[in-house]
């Protein structure tokens, strides 16, 4: 081979190597250059990937605040609601506590569902819980039972109807309302019932009553009386004129019986006049006490003749009236009281005892004694102007007493001593401060 030939295979060599150098590196350079091209698509991925995460991330922060936010919310205003409903309750308790007037409220099959306290001292029922109890076992033979379980049956309501009752503790007359109580579906589920004391308004209305009596009955009876009065002037001023010295001994009792009959008639004719007049009053405050203490000086001599004594107790005060008239009737309820002890030979034990009632603002002045006492099936008899159970009394007594206290707007009543004897009680208004 010629030199020309070897320098050809040389360069054709070199050649070669040049170009598989170039065709590796041109593979390098575009391996290179794929891969780049992948790792920046995969970047891009993972970036969008992970800014998503972020958002949903972000929006479950944001709705958790939110529900947390409307739990706490929802917890106050639960609990807002449930303070309400426990002041609402707690100031329907006060209410029903409160009301001066009873209520009560029985359930459709008669429990007792309510029975403030106004309504167990209305009643004389023991301070105790009656609800779930039955209404007539509570009431008892009440009145308020039958008129419950007429409104139970029926289907009007009962209006302001009035009851008498029989309690030593509670009312002695009610005016009553009964209402029935329906549900949603309007179903009965109970009745309730208000009542309120009316024996002051009994009371009244009697007064005025007695007072229209009084009145009439001294228009009526005065001019007869007068008469009376005259006729008997003359029968007692002959008799007076009649000497008995001069007369035969058989005829000297019988003037002296004209006489003494005569006096008598002409007393009686005169208390009946006094009870008959008009009163005019005196007003002016009165210390009662003053009054009972007099009252029980004028027997108290005449008591302790008889081996007995008069005491004067309890708490006074002050009304407005006729000092001179009260102690009139309390001197006659006094009297009455020692002649009721000396008929039936007893020694006289007479007690005048004060209390105040604050509520209806009275003085109570009871004058008991130890006598054979009074038929309590006499009633207000004993009051009726020439009623008597005595044999030497007129009837006028007690008559003048009632009188006289019922025009100081006041109420004398009659019961029996627990400890036996009579008790008279006068009740009078207590002057204002």
């Amino acid at each position: 081979m010629t030199q020309e030939g070897y320098l050809l295979l040389g360069l054709t060599v070199i050649v070669g190597v040049l170009a598989a150098v170039v065709t590796f590196a041109l593979l390098k350079a575009g391996s290179a250059a794929r891969q780049a091209s992948r790792g920046v698509v995969g970047n891009g991925e993972n970036a969008f990937m992970q800014a998503a995460l972020e958002e949903a991330l972000a929006k479950l922060k944001v709705q958790e605040r939110a529900m947390t936010a409307r739990a706490e919310a929802s917890e106050r205003l639960s609990s807002e609601i449930t303070a309400r409903a426990e002041a609402s309750e707690r100031l329907s308790s006060e209410i029903i506590a409160s009301m001066t007037s009873g209520l009560m409220v029985v359930g459709a099959h008669g429990e007792v569902r309510i029975l403030n306290p106004a309504a167990r001292r209305l009643l004389g029922l023991p301070d105790v819980d009656f609800q779930g109890r039955n209404y007539r076992e509570v009431l008892a033979s009440s009145p308020l039972a039958e008129v419950i379980e007429e409104s139970l049956s029926g289907s009007e309501p009962i209006v302001r109807r009035a009851l008498p009752l029989k309690s030593n503790t509670g009312a002695s007359h009610l005016g009553v309302t009964v209402s029935r109580i329906f549900d949603g579906h309007g179903a009965l589920s109970g009745v309730i019932c208000l009542f309120t004391d009316l024996s002051a308004v009994v009371e009244l209305e009697e007064q005025l009553r007695l007072k229209d009596s009084l009145a009439r009955l001294g228009e009526l009876t005065a001019g007869l009386a007068h008469e009376f009065r005259n006729g008997l002037a003359t029968i007692h001023g002959y008799a007076r004129l009649l000497d008995l010295d001069r007369l035969p001994a058989e005829y000297r009792s019988y003037v002296q019986g004209i006489r003494t009959e005569g006096d008598e008639l002409g007393a009686i004719v005169t208390n009946f006049l006094n009870f008959a007049r008009p009163v005019d009053l005196t007003l002016m405050p009165v210390d009662m006490h003053v009054i009972a203490e007099r009252a029980a000086d004028d027997i108290r001599q005449e008591a302790r003749a008889r081996h007995g004594q008069i005491s004067v107790k309890g708490e006074f005060g002050t009304v407005l009236g006729d000092e001179v008239l009260l102690r009139q009737a309390i001197s006659n309820l006094c009297r009455n009281a020692l002649e009721a002890c000396s008929e039936a030979e007893i020694a006289p034990r007479i007690v005048l005892e004060s209390a105040i009632d604050t509520t209806p603002r009275q003085l109570r002045l009871t004058v008991a004694d130890n006598g054979p006492g009074i038929d309590p099936s006499l009633g207000d008899q004993i009051f009726r102007p020439f009623f008597t159970t005595r044999a030497r009394g007129t009837g006028l007594g007690l008559a003048l007493v009632q009188k006289i206290v019922v025009t100081h707007n006041g109420r004398v009543t009659v019961a029996a001593n627990p400890i036996g004897g009579a008790t008279f009680q006068v009740s009078l208004p207590l002057a204002h401060e």
